[in-house]
């Protein structure tokens, strides 16, 4: 499957879910579609598919206590990671398709707070999505992470579950201060520092999501160079950022129905997929505010 220059990742499911009248509001956020309505998140995974993308990544993300309390986590959480695996390889199913599915391994504790992670608590958190997941997926997708424990920490659980079999992606969420002269996660930890530790738990591919389309270039060459420097160079790169405005420090992602910035028209995103392409990005798709329009253009420029 990954033998292309590109390979077309899907887009936000959020606004997708929003726009076909699913039930959507905090705390839920995207899991009360999955809830109430899946055949609409199925709808979403179909949609993005037909639209060029080459992998979709399940609606997981929000099955953690931080959106969906810690009763229903703990009486439904399985079961809800079930169908979120489930209404993504039913899409693949029905369009006859190809696409891989990725199982979306969220920050368990909060999105953009390092600062809450707690190791004592990934287990118990992890397991019921990784198992519930585990029947429907090609690969994980650990995705918009904060910091380098928290990776860390699910590679090893994979292992301890009997799911190491399957490849595991890690996608870091970077500041996005775009004055920062060295490219950073969320926590303050430097790219270059994180693709080290990640090479060493012995990831399959490194992305970039979840920030800023400005800030991905950087961390991408950077990560590259140190790639490169520890004779890593075939661990392929990728990027999907957001659509949102700059995010402060003290922010908290899924907080409220964030803005949509106007430029980031699919055109426009484009662009910055061609300088994240030039710099050895081979993944590539969209997260929040990035829809089916955008994955269309991404699939019509990287097939030319």
């Amino acid at each position: 499957m990954l033998n292309q220059a590109v390979n077309i990742l899907d887009g936000g499911m959020s606004r997708e879910i929003e726009k076909r009248g699913a039930p959507f509001r905090q705390p839920e956020w995207s899991a009360l579609a999955l809830i109430e309505t899946p055949e609409i998140v199925r709808d979403v995974h179909q949609a993005f598919i037909t639209s060029g993308a080459q992998i979709v990544t399940t609606n997981s993300y929000a099955l953690v206590p931080f959106h969906i309390g810690e009763e229903r986590f703990h009486q439904e959480g399985q079961l809800l990671a079930y169908r979120a695996g489930d209404m993504a390889r039913q899409a693949v199913q029905l369009t006859g398709n190809q696409a891989q599915v990725a199982g979306s391994l969220p920050p368990l504790f909060g999105s953009y707070r390092a600062d809450l992670f707690d190791a004592e608590h990934v287990e118990e958190i992890a397991t019921p999505i990784i198992e519930g997941l585990a029947p429907h997926v090609d690969l994980w997708l650990n995705e918009t992470q904060s910091l380098i424990a928290e990776p860390t920490a699910i590679k090893s659980l994979l292992k301890k579950l009997g799911h190491a079999d399957k490849p595991f992606w890690v996608s870091f969420t970077l500041e996005d201060e775009l004055v920062a002269e060295v490219p950073a996660l969320r926590s303050g930890e430097s790219v270059a520092e994180a693709i080290k530790a990640m090479v060493e738990v012995g990831v399959d591919a490194i992305l970039f999501n979840c920030c800023q389309p400005e800030v991905i270039e950087a961390a991408l060459v950077v990560a590259k160079q140190t790639l490169v420097e520890l004779g890593k160079a075939d661990i392929p790169l990728g990027a999907y950022a957001n659509a949102f405005a700059p995010q402060s420090k003290d922010a908290a992602a899924n907080e409220e129905l964030d803005e949509v910035r106007d430029d980031l028209t699919p055109p426009a995103y484009v662009q910055w997929a061609e300088k994240w392409q030039k710099v050895g990005a081979s993944l590539i798709g969209g997260c929040c505010g990035i829809g089916t329009e955008h994955i269309a253009e991404l699939s019509r420029h990287f097939s030319k």
